[in-house]
Parts: C-alpha cells; sequence; structure tokens
C-alpha cells in the first residue's frame, strides 16, 4: 500500500510570547483551525533543527528535514541557490550570496531594500556585472534582492554575516574578514558607488521605498553534491516554493521543483495556487514539500500582525485543502513545521527547538491540544537531531 506524504514549511513562524498578545506567541493567538486539528487529532513535539554552533539559517533547519545531516552535508547557503539557478561551478570557484541591502547611518536598516522587485533587481545586477565582473567575478541575478557572485583564481577562508541577522546593528562590526576577505569588502564598497545616484534608487526615494545602497556578500562555499532522496527513502518527491534556496535543495536531492503562477516569497504569494499544485502533485509524487516564505519576512520584518495573518493564509488555504485531499488516499500523512523561529521581538533567526504537528495513518495521538510552542513542550516529545524527523515522520 502507497503512503501519501505532506509536508509544509511556514518558515520562521515560531516565536517568542509578545506584549502584544499579553504575553502569546503568534501560533497561540492565531486562527488555525486544521492546524489545530492535526495536533489534536495526531500528535506534536518539538525538533531541534540546527545543530550546536551551525547558524540558524532556513538552508541549515531545512536540510536536516529533507533528512540530511548538516553537519556532514551543508556545502553553505550561495552553492544550494546555484543549483537552483543552473550555475555550473568550475573546480575552486566560490560563489557568494549577494543581497541588495539598504544601509542608513551606518547600520543594516533593511536585509532586502524594501523587497525590491525582480526587474528593479536584475538591473541593478547586470549594471554591477557591467562594471565590476571579469573573468575572475560574475553576478547573477536571483530573486527580488536575493542574488549571486562567482568568484574564480581565489582561495577564502572568511567570516560573514547574514544581513537578516543584524538588522538595526553597525555593519562595520559585520563585514567579512578572514583570508582574502579585503577583496570582498572592495567589491561591497565599489557597489556603494555605482548604486548611490543610480536612476533606481532616485525614483525608490521619491515613492518612500528603501533604496539599494550597497551589496553584501555572505553565506559562502563551493560547488554541492547531495545524495538522492529516492535512494535514501526510496520516494518519489516534489517542491513548491517560491525561494531559490528550497529550490535547489530539492534539486539537489532530486525532488521535482514545481513552480506556481504567482508565488512571490513574500506575504502576496499565492497561498491557494501552492495547495493546489501540491494536491495535483500526489497523484504522480509520494510526498510533496511545500515550503511558503511569509512568516519569515513579517518576522524580519518586526511585523507581528502581518507575521500573524501569514500563518492563518497559510492554515487557511494551505494546510486546509491539504488536509483534506489527503483523506482520499488509503494511506497518508501530513506534517507542519516551521524551520526555524524568527522571532518578531529579535527580527532575526534562532536555534530553538521548533514545535511540529502531524497526523494521519498509524499516527498515535499524544496531548491532543491545539498547536503552539508552549503545548508541543509539554507534550513531552522531543527529536533532538532535525535529520531525523524525516525518518521518523515517514515511518512513525
Amino acid at each position: 500500500m502507497t503512503t501519501k506524504y505532506a509536508i509544509i514549511i511556514p518558515d520562521g513562524a515560531a516565536d517568542y510570547p509578545l506584549d502584544c498578545y499579553d504575553g502569546r506567541t503568534i501560533l497561540q493567538v492565531a486562527d488555525i483551525p486544521n492546524t489545530d486539528k492535526i495536533s489534536i487529532e495526531g500528535k506534536q513535539g518539538i525538533v531541534q533543527t540546527v545543530p550546536p554552533d551551525m547558524p540558524p539559517g532556513s538552508d541549515v533547519a531545512q536540510m536536516s528535514l529533507l533528512g540530511y545531516d548538516p553537519v556532514q552535508y551543508y556545502p553553505g547557503r550561495a552553492p544550494i541557490e546555484a543549483v537552483a539557478k543552473g550555475i555550473k561551478l568550475a573546480p575552486g570557484e566560490w560563489i557568494f550570496r549577494c543581497n541588495l541591502v539598504t544601509i542608513a547611518d551606518g547600520k543594516m536598516a533593511d536585509h532586502s531594500a524594501g523587497h525590491i522587485s525582480t526587474e528593479e533587481a536584475e538591473k541593478l545586477i547586470r549594471e554591477l556585472q557591467d562594471a565590476l565582473g571579469d573573468a575572475k567575478i560574475r553576478f547573477h541575478p536571483g530573486v527580488s534582492y536575493r542574488n549571486l557572485c562567482v568568484i574564480a583564481d581565489l582561495d577564502f577562508d572568511v567570516e560573514t554575516q547574514p544581513p537578516h541577522d543584524i538588522i538595526g546593528q553597525r555593519v562595520s562590526k559585520y563585514l567579512p574578514h578572514g583570508k582574502n576577505a579585503d577583496f570582498l569588502n572592495d567589491i561591497m564598497a565599489r557597489s556603494q558607488q555605482l548604486f548611490e545616484n543610480h536612476e533606481i534608487n532616485r525614483v525608490r526615494r521619491d515613492l518612500g521605498e528603501n533604496p539599494v545602497s550597497s551589496v553584501w556578500l555572505w553565506g559562502q562555499g563551493q560547488a554541492a553534491h547531495l545524495e538522492s532522496f529516492h535512494k535514501r527513502f526510496g520516494l518519489k518527491g516534489a517542491a513548491i516554493t517560491a525561494v531559490d534556496l528550497v529550490r535547489g535543495l530539492a534539486r539537489l536531492i532530486g525532488f521535482d521543483v514545481i513552480d506556481v503562477p504567482g508565488a512571490t516569497g513574500y506575504f502576496d504569494t499565492n497561498y491557494a495556487g501552492k495547495a493546489q499544485a501540491a494536491i495535483k502533485a500526489l497523484r504522480d509524487h509520494d510526498l510533496v514539500f511545500v515550503h511558503i516564505e511569509a512568516p519569515d519576512e513579517a518576522g524580519h520584518s518586526g511585523n507581528a500582525e502581518l507575521k500573524k495573518k501569514a500563518v492563518e493564509m497559510i492554515d487557511k488555504q494551505i494546510v486546509g485543502p491539504l488536509y483534506e485531499a489527503l483523506q482520499k488516499y488509503q494511506s497518508w500523512r501530513i506534517l507542519v513545521i516551521p524551520d526555524h523561529p524568527t522571532p518578531v521581538e529579535t527580527q532575526a533567526h534562532t536555534d530553538d527547538p521548533v514545535p511540529f504537528a502531524m497526523s494521519g495513518t498509524g499516527v498515535k495521538g499524544i496531548l491532543h491540544k491545539p498547536f503552539s510552542e508552549e503545548n508541543a513542550y509539554q507534550s513531552g516529545f522531543r527529536v533532538d537531531n532535525g535529520f531525523e524527523m524525516m525518518e521518523y515522520f515517514l515511518k512513525a
């Protein structure tokens, strides 16, 4: 008997208690009846998705949740996104994530330059390539503020910082440092000169939008390789996402990547379209992995109400329809799990354990309470290594 599996990742949805919600978390105050039903009828618990001494990013956390130990396999964020873009890295080449950011008064004001449009970003990146690109440096446009930079003929041993984790901090404290870091810092400084009076920035300032003041290089690594999911678990998988990071992870493990019109990687994404694509994918795939970036972006913006609305949209338009569709199969399971917390108060990722809710064929109930961080802890069920969660979900 074939079992159908669905995993829904509300990115960064876990949070801390908030004063604006009388000491409750967003999951506690949000109207999420479908996720609550999964938790009440099935089980909930907590999972440590980020190993000790590793950065609490979606790359590390989602690699874990897909069943791969980041301590053993993690290549850096940019190499994963390179796979999504079809960028081939030659031996010895390094690739960096190249954010378009807003720096104001020497501080990181916005890791996304106001969620700049992909069209604007592509124009800026292509002009950066014309100005700075050569046989040694190549810039590749991506989606919105998320772009890539390939550097050849240099070896790096550097520490870099994700810009979304230093919102409001002085950037001088977090510039790349280590072997050949000066080369990276020079690129960033030269980008500032190029962008300062750019037409796109003049228009953005006139509209009251954050300008692009610099590129920010981080997430470096070299070519990535992972064993296929089918070889590891014997299942055919599909991924639905709007961001290159998840596309890259999916392609690295042999998943089919399904594009959904209107999927943006932000609050205005096509939630219903993602659900329908997942339901359709279940017809000829064993497992669908549905990722939604919106709660994470709201957390980085420090916007509790927007994060709450994103979580509610995910529950209503993705969790509910998928949960209903799965029950038409003789054997099925569903898992709802954030990859990491992105607390509104800190506006940065943390490595705290995340709650999960799962139900379906053969799942024995625990606690039978609505879904929340507090109830997940109270269940007493904990998975210490995130990469073990996949096997537990498939076989428990």
